[in-house]
């Protein structure tokens, strides 16, 4: 599984639905979920243009089947995603990347999917050294616990490792999820990446990746003038 390099890094602003903000980059292999476009109401503007980009492909499917099949599965998607933004999550990235590392079966490389979250946890104040560590602390079941500085400051990251209960609709293989923590300048929220993959074998490549994100988070906006704190 092939990570990208920094000069592969592309940035992008973040909702700032809390605190100031924070802006983080990406490796290559990840596309950005549009969530307001997907879970805006009905009559909004951006329903309205959702409808406008999805009409060539309902028209595309070969019968009424197909188009109420995928109809369907939008809307399960929709309300998958509206449930993560009704818990805070402000930003969520689908990863493809080629299965190429060093021991792979397939000698060609298949690929694999994952799911990256940022989302804001709501916390009472304290130093963020102390808040990183009583998260820490507080990581029931979770494993590879690790506290260090990134150049934000101080990260807590852990990992889990989840199988869907026996009558739920989820796959039934194990869910690896990597997790950062890192509380914001204000000291009042908790920006927590998380890194969702099924591809348990490759548990070192995800982890490289999400701190490799980590390190590039900002909670100060790049892209302001230093003059007029506006944006360029």
């Amino acid at each position: 599984m092939t990570t990208a390099s920094a000069s592969n890094v592309t940035a992008i602003p973040s909702a700032e639905e809390s605190g100031d903000g924070i802006w983080f980059g990406v490796p290559a292999g990840f596309t950005t979920v549009p969530l307001p476009a997907l879970v805006t109401s009905a009559g909004a503007p951006e329903a309205e243009r959702l409808g406008e980009a999805l009409a060539p492909i309902l028209d595309a499917a070969p019968d009424e089947v197909c188009r109420q099949e995928f109809v369907a599965t939008l809307a399960a998607v929709q309300r998958m995603l509206h449930s993560l933004c009704t818990n805070g999550t402000a930003h969520c990235a689908v990863g493809l990347h080629r299965d190429d590392a060093e021991g792979t079966a397939d000698p060609e490389g298949s690929f694999l999917l994952s799911l990256f979250t940022i989302t804001w946890v709501d916390t009472a104040w304290a130093p963020r050294a102390v808040t990183a560590a009583r998260v820490l602390l507080a990581a029931e079941g979770h494993t590879d616990i690790d506290f260090t500085e990134v150049p934000c400051g101080p990260v807590a990251f852990s990992e889990t490792l989840r199988t869907a209960a026996a009558e739920s609709v989820l796959p039934p293989q194990p869910l690896l999820q990597i997790h950062g923590y890192l509380p914001h300048p204000d000291g009042t929220a908790i920006a927590l990446l998380t890194l969702s993959t099924t591809a348990v074998r490759r548990r070192e490549q995800y982890r490289a990746i999400l701190r490799q994100i980590a390190h590039t988070v900002t909670f100060e906006d790049p892209f302001a003038t230093a003059a007029g704190g506006e944006r360029s």
